[in-house]
């Protein structure tokens, strides 16, 4: 997550246009302090969860990451977003590890904060297959990430299509992550695989002035394909070291992406704990909120619940008695 936007923009939005922006009060603050008022509550369908306590450690975060480097379990996730309304998380694994993927399952099966598993396999090896077929066995396991850099390096290659077509195939999903020039090859892969369900992490993207025609046509690309999601994770900045909690500094970005997205595919996720580097869960929360009140009950409830059961088709946990 970078942390301040600068000189960067989000897909060509001009800097001056949210320049000058102030903070809209409490007065016109439409954020509610219990979100609980949401049918079936909030999913969150991005947070990482990690144990470096154990006899293995962890390949991430590094040990120099202070803020990071700790025990991150779903009751620390608790006690970050208490009184947010969130009822369920979709997992989403950072590590490499095979068997981190597995660990990940057993906390669920123990845990039912966690609805989904986003697992961490790696596509277009031999192994995909077999492992695909091992961890797709539990229905907790809901897809997989892939990083930009190996999209980039597979999207031509018949041996990492023909997986990417194994998930669809298996009813799940693929979490894409990078930045914006992943947009023209997932745009690419959409096209070439229309079952696979698609969500782009961590929007709204940084865009340097050089990126932006071209990011522009993709997303007028992906526009096309319904079955693309867009995470917006990733709202809140610090210029400088002042951190921008007024809505109208980030409009004209999440105006973009409605645009482009739609009610319908647009999903809720914080990134945590890595937001944290930012601000607490509220204020990461409390953005996205605010927008999204503005649009209505109905797009509120699609973007914070309805939209993720679309993209990820999670568990359904039973009501505690």
């Amino acid at each position: 997550m970078k942390p301040t936007w600068d000189r960067r923009t989000f897909l060509g939005v001009a800097t001056s246009a949210l320049a000058g922006a102030t903070f809209a009060g409490a007065a016109h603050d439409l954020f509610a302090a219990d979100n609980a008022a949401l049918p079936g509550g909030i999913i969150d369908t991005h947070v990482h969860f990690y144990d470096p306590t154990r006899p293995q450690g962890v390949p991430w975060p590094p040990k120099n990451e202070s803020l990071l480097y700790k025990p991150t379990l779903p009751d620390d996730f608790r006690r970050a977003s208490g009184g947010l309304g969130v009822t369920g998380v979709v997992v989403v694994e950072a590590s490499p590890w095979l068997e981190d993927n597995q660990w990940l399952l057993d906390l669920a099966a123990r845990d039912s904060l966690i609805v989904g598993i986003v697992g961490n396999l790696e596509v277009g090896t031999a192994q995909f297959k077999d492992h695909l077929a091992r961890f797709a066995k539990n229905p907790f396991f809901r897809g997989v990430r892939i990083q930009g850099r190996a999209l980039a390096d597979g999207v031509d290659k018949p041996e990492f299509l023909a997986d990417l077509a194994r998930l669809a195939e298996a009813d799940r999903e693929v979490d894409f992550v990078g930045g914006p020039p992943m947009l023209r090859d997932i745009g690419r892969v959409a096209a070439k695989i229309p079952g696979l369900r698609i969500a782009i992490d961590h929007f709204p993207f940084d865009v340097s002035e050089g990126e932006r025609d071209s990011a522009r046509a993709a997303f007028r690309e992906l526009a096309k394909h319904p079955q693309v999601f867009a995470k917006v994770s990733n709202v809140l900045r610090r210029v400088g070291n002042e951190l921008r909690t007024d809505l109208k500094f980030y409009q004209a970005a999440l105006d973009e992406l409605w645009n482009v997205f739609g009610p319908d595919r647009l999903i809720y996720g914080s990134n945590w704990p890595v937001s944290e580097r930012v601000a607490p869960y509220r204020e990461v929360q409390k953005i996205v909120a605010n927008y999204f009140a503005g649009k209505g009950s109905e797009a509120q409830e699609k973007y914070f619940r309805k939209n993720s059961i679309s993209a990820y088709r999670w568990v359904e946990r039973p009501a505690k008695g």
